[in-house]
């Protein structure tokens, strides 16, 4: 029979192969070596596809972080806003102690009230 590939133990005699028109195949026993073989590469295509997507996130957010740096960088007032909006976030949190990054040339103006 043609279109059987790897049944060849599905044998008719010549006199009855004429009669056949089709043939269906109710049940098929795979041996546990070979459904376990195709459970692992079933699982390294999705875990493969996963990764793929996990990039393809990574890349976009990245594009967005430089997009956002660049706008930051053009506009000190944005720098300043931003700031604002991280201090407003660690507020919201309660907690006890809150540090202000404040600039190195500020202290400079402060040590010469004092001399």
């Amino acid at each position: 029979m043609e279109g059987f590939v790897g049944l060849d133990y599905i044998k008719f005699d010549p006199q009855t192969m004429p009669l056949v028109e089709r043939v269906e195949v109710k049940d098929i026993r795979l041996p546990q070596q070979l459904t376990r073989a195709m459970a692992a590469e079933a699982e390294a295509a999705r875990e493969a596809r996963a990764k793929v997507v996990a990039a393809e996130g990574e890349q976009k957010a990245s594009r967005a972080l430089k997009e956002a740096a660049d706008v930051i960088q053009a506009n000190p007032v944005a720098l300043q806003l931003r700031h604002l909006q991280a201090l407003n976030s660690i507020a919201a949190e309660h907690n006890s102690t809150i540090v202000f990054p404040v600039p190195v040339e500020m202290f400079g103006a402060f040590m010469k009230k004092d001399n």
